[in-house]
Order: C-alpha cells, then sequence, then structure tokens
C-alpha cells in the first residue's frame, strides 16, 4: 500500500441525498443523488476484487448498498448505509479497501467513509450485489445429521463451523489445542489415544469436530468416524439384533481414524465397554487415530480398569473454564462470526458475569443480537442485565451472580435526556444548545427536544428556552421534522430506542 495514503471517517451523520458535505469537514465536491457511470464502475471492480478476499456471507452483509458518492483529485468518497457500518469498515476494511482501490486505480490516495442513510435498498444508487455476485451453486448435504459410510458404520456430519483456526485458545485450553494440532500433522503418531476431558460447553466437541475436518482435509480418502458414546451403543445393540456383529467389528477395526464424544456415558454398558476394548486395541496395534472425551479424567471414570489404564496410554489434556481474557476473546469472535458490531463495554460486561462455560456466553451474546435485529435496538449493559435477570430461575440470586441490582425506576432530568444523547452522537452540550445548523448537530438537538417533551412533558416555550431562548415556533417545527423522520427512517427510531433504553425510559 503506498505509505501516503490515508483513510478517514466523516461523521457518522446521514447525509440526504444530494447534499453537499461541510467544508470544514471535508474538500470533497457535493455527493450525487445517482453516481456516475464512472463511479459505478469503479466501485464494481473494486468490490470484485473484495469479493476474492473475504467469505461470501461478509461480503454481501458489509457491501451491501454501499457506493462511491465522489471521486476527486484521489480522494474517494465512500458511502455507507448505516453508522454500524462506518465502525464495521474502519475496524475490518479499510486497509483491504484501499489497497484494493489504488490497485484498480493508482490514482487514489485516500479514502473517505461516510454515512448516508439514502444509500440504504436504493437500487438507484447503488449495486445489486445478488445480481452482479450470484452465489456458485453447491453440492447439497444430505438432509440428516448422519452419513452411513459402509454397512455396520455409521458417522455423525463433521460440522464446518468448528475448525481449530476459529477456536479462541486461552490458558484454559492451551495444551488441548496443541495436541489436536499435533494430532492432524501425525495420525496415529505419539499422541495416540487424545483423551480431551472438561465440563459441560468448554469447547471439547468443537476441538474434536475440528480436528476430524482438519485430518479429512489433509487425507482425503482416510475413514473419519465421529460418534457419540449413545450412537456407539445403539450401534452396538442394532447390530446384536440383526446378527451383524462379525460385519460391525470388521468394519470398525478398520478405520483411519476414530472419534467418541462422551466415552464416559457407556459406563455399566458392559458389551458395550467389551466391543469397544478389542476395537480399540485393534486401531491402536495399526497406528489408528483414537480421539476420545469425557466429562473427567480416565481415573475417574466409571468403566473397567483395562480401558482406563489404555487412555492413560496416550495424551491427556484437560478443558477448564475460561479466564475472563478468553471469554472476552470468544465474545468478540462470535460477534464477528453474527456480523454485528458491540460496544466493548457491553462484551466486558458479560464476560466478566458469565464464567461457568462457553455455551452460556453463546447464549448471552445472541440474546444480544436479537435485541439489536429483532427488537430495533443496540444492546446496553442495562439490557444484557436484564436478560441475565430474565433467564435465571432465582431473580435476586441472579442479581448477586451478575453484580447489577436495577435502581429504583424514576424519570431521568432534562440534563440527563440531554447528556444521553450527546454521549450517543458524539456531539458537545455547547453545541446542541448553539445556534448551529449543520446536521451532525440539528439531528441530536430535535432528538433531545422530542425526549424531553414526551418523557418529561415539557412545553414548547420552556424547551425554547433550554435550547438557547430559542422561539416556541421554532420548537414545533424542530419536534414536527423529527416525527416525520420517525416515520421514514427505521435506523433513527432504532437510535432513539437505544438512548431511552440507556435512561430506564424503555
Amino acid at each position: 500500500m503506498n505509505p501516503s495514503a490515508t483513510i478517514t471517517a466523516l461523521p457518522t451523520v446521514a447525509l440526504p441525498a444530494g447534499r453537499s458535505l461541510s467544508e470544514d469537514r471535508a474538500k470533497a465536491g457535493p455527493i450525487q443523488s445517482v453516481p456516475s457511470a464512472s463511479s459505478t464502475d469503479l466501485w464494481l471492480e473494486i468490490l470484485r476484487k473484495l469479493e476474492s478476499k473475504m467469505p461470501r456471507g461478509q461480503f454481501i452483509t458489509w457491501f451491501k448498498n454501499t457506493m462511491i458518492l465522489g471521486n476527486e483529485e484521489g480522494e474517494l468518497i465512500v458511502g455507507l448505509p448505516l453508522p454500524t457500518y462506518l465502525t464495521w469498515h474502519m475496524e475490518h476494511y479499510r486497509v483491504m479497501t484501499l489497497e484494493v482501490a489504488q490497485e484498480v486505480d493508482p490514482s487514489v490516495r485516500r479514502i473517505v467513509y461516510t454515512v448516508d442513510t439514502g444509500l440504504k435498498d436504493n437500487p438507484e444508487r447503488t449495486i445489486d450485489l445478488l445480481e452482479h455476485f450470484p452465489e456458485l451453486k453447491k453440492r447439497k448435504l444430505p438432509g440428516r445429521q448422519e452419513i452411513k459410510l459402509a454397512e455396520g458404520i455409521v458417522t455423525k456430519i463433521l460440522s464446518t463451523k468448528y475448525t481449530l483456526e476459529n477456536f479462541v485458545v486461552g490458558t484454559n485450553n492451551r495444551l488441548a489445542h496443541a495436541a489436536c494440532l499435533a494430532v492432524c500433522n501425525e495420525p496415529g503418531g505419539k499422541y495416540n489415544p487424545l483423551f480431551l476431558y472438561g465440563g459441560v460447553g468448554l469447547g471439547k466437541t468443537h476441538l474434536l469436530q475440528a480436528t476430524g475436518s482438519t485430518i479429512l482435509k489433509n487425507h482425503p480418502r482416510a475413514t473419519v468416524v465421529y460418534v457419540t458414546s449413545e450412537d456407539f451403543t445403539n450401534q452396538v445393540v442394532e447390530s446384536v439384533q440383526h446378527g451383524k456383529m462379525e460385519q460391525f467389528n470388521r468394519r470398525y477395526r478398520t478405520v483411519d481414524v476414530l472419534i467418541i464424544d462422551d466415552i464416559q456415558f457407556i459406563a455399566n454398558k458392559e458389551r458395550t465397554q467389551e466391543i469397544f476394548f478389542h476395537t480399540f486395541n485393534t486401531l491402536y496395534e495399526e497406528h489408528k487415530q483414537i480421539i476420545l472425551s469425557a466429562d473427567r479424567p480416565p481415573q475417574e471414570l466409571q468403566l473397567e480398569d483395562r480401558l482406563k489404564s489404555r487412555f492413560a496410554r496416550g495424551m491427556i489434556a484437560d478443558v477448564s473454564k475460561p479466564d475472563y481474557e478468553t471469554r472476552l476473546a470468544i465474545l468478540r469472535e462470535k460477534a464477528a462470526e453474527h456480523h454485528i458490531f458491540l460496544d466493548g463495554g457491553v462484551l466486558e460486561f458479560i464476560a466478566q458475569h458469565v464464567t461457568r462455560n462457553v455455551r452460556e456466553l453463546e447464549g448471552i451474546l445472541t440474546q444480544a443480537v436479537a435485541l439489536y435485529e429483532l427488537e430495533q435496538r443496540m444492546p446496553t449493559v442495562r439490557a444484557i442485565a436484564e436478560i441475565m435477570s430474565k433467564l435465571s430461575m432465582d431473580p435476586l440470586k441472579d442479581e448477586e451472580n451478575v453484580g447489577f441490582t436495577q435502581a429504583p425506576k424514576r424519570r431521568p432530568t432534562f440534563q440527563e435526556i440531554m447528556e444521553a444523547v450527546s454521549r450517543y452522537y458524539s456531539v458537545s452540550l455547547q453545541d446542541m444548545t448553539g445556534a448551529s445548523r449543520v446536521r451532525e448537530i440539528l439531528l441530536p438537538r430535535q432528538i433531545a427536544m422530542c425526549l424531553g417533551k414526551k418523557h418529561l412533558g415539557l412545553s414548547t416555550t420552556r424547551l425554547g428556552e433550554l435550547f438557547g431562548n430559542r422561539d416556541h415556533t421554532t420548537v414545533m417545527n424542530a419536534l414536527e421534522k423529527i416525527e416525520e423522520k420517525f416515520h421514514s427512517d427505521p435506523q433513527l427510531l432504532r437510535e432513539v430506542r437505544t438512548i431511552e433504553v440507556e435512561l430506564g425510559l424503555a
């Protein structure tokens, strides 16, 4: 990348079609309501190169409704449809986009981002990504959770979402992850059998499936079988009932990799333990890889001693509860998978108070994503604490564990409303009460007026006094305009609802 090239972001304001950027913010020319053919062609060429550099889902999600809004003297103004896009592009795609833009047009030296809500779902101003970048047809997977490899052998489908690359490594699982990598590089080698143990929801299944998938990737012709101990037991019972035990043994003892999840559940199943014992011995002697998981170390399992002694021959690694730093890293990784930008304070709050396992972390995060996608509001610490309380069977106990006790409800002061709007839109209180009519200040001012009237019952005359002694007719006009915007701009409604929730008003 050209070392002198720069990428900046204009204020996260929603510019109506045709509105020029203020001269004090950028030197770019006016934004075009309908992009020129040259801008469209340039952006389309940039998008073609970007599409090959990231997963399709991310590309469609974050580059939909985007467009070049201006291009003058090497400065490319890229319009984004929502404020959340700006944060995500600046954090994840800004460098990549500039590098690709310079490949397509070497004269580009700078990219400036701006938010223009007029781009959202506007085919006249944007490119239809689904039309220009159709999804390639893929081979359909079976509509079942299992695949029959051969008569007597059934394996669960290895999920593509589990990989060793997206497994978040911390002090609690570093050894287990390293052992899985070693097994992938040398199946049937010195880490055989590989025995992982730990509590529920800590990532054992992720590691097992990711290891199986990686071995298959490295050795496409290998026979990799992944089953739970319950499935294995059921197959044994079925083979006994139908007189096919010989075929079952012959098939299972010729696999290249055998992965059994939750091996502790074959306890008290003598026939299953016996069959597994002989299968284990055959595979081990032929240097076939065996990978097992359980909820406790081998010596604590209620299994035959001969099985436990064989488990202890190989590599034993525990997967324990993640520490705070690992929990926070997991949340950031999962938030990125959902293509949603969450405030760092929210993620830190979840990481601090959800400590038992990874599944609970993911569950709370899913609730936070639902707030954004379904209820049209950004998750806040208060909202997450309320979710935790609702999911608990003992709300008082939950409040103690979560460390969040709701204060008695009270009506906020007008000053608190002003400060909340000021924080959300990053404008000063002085600007909001001043005379400026720049849109990035005008919009928060109108919202604060609206909230003051709606929740505090302030008259237009009183609001005028609070906003620099404005005439009450000016306030009335501002209130009418913001109400009109609410009807036409769902994103604006989402932003206002977020502020209301933060103030305890919704």
